[in-house]
């Protein structure tokens, strides 16, 4: 998970610095690139890359994991469409 506290974003607008931890041990990354759109501090990510001489990881991969109550957008719009549409229908309307 990444730790709190610990996304330092560079002034290049990609390259961003912050550390995951399994609560017992932490590790810091570097990355270079677009971060996904659930990447946020206390959130599971899973990264690829290589350790440096310094013991850094090098992140050239980085992936948000999301808890198994995520749905996306799209999915939830065309549930909650027909299920409206399946309440019209049963109490006589039209949708």
């Amino acid at each position: 998970m990444v730790e709190t506290g610990s996304v330092k974003r560079e002034s290049d607008g990609l390259t961003v610095h912050f550390t995951v931890t399994d609560t017992a041990k932490s590790i810091p990354i570097t990355y270079k690139g677009i971060l996904p759109d659930l990447f946020r501090e206390g959130q599971g990510i899973v990264a690829t890359g290589r350790l440096d001489a310094g013991g850094a990881f090098v992140a050239e991969e980085v992936l948000a994991k999301h808890d198994e109550n995520y749905m996306p957008p799209e999915a939830s719009y065309a549930i909650k469409k027909a299920t409206t549409e399946a309440m019209h229908i049963k109490s006589g309307q039209k949708p």
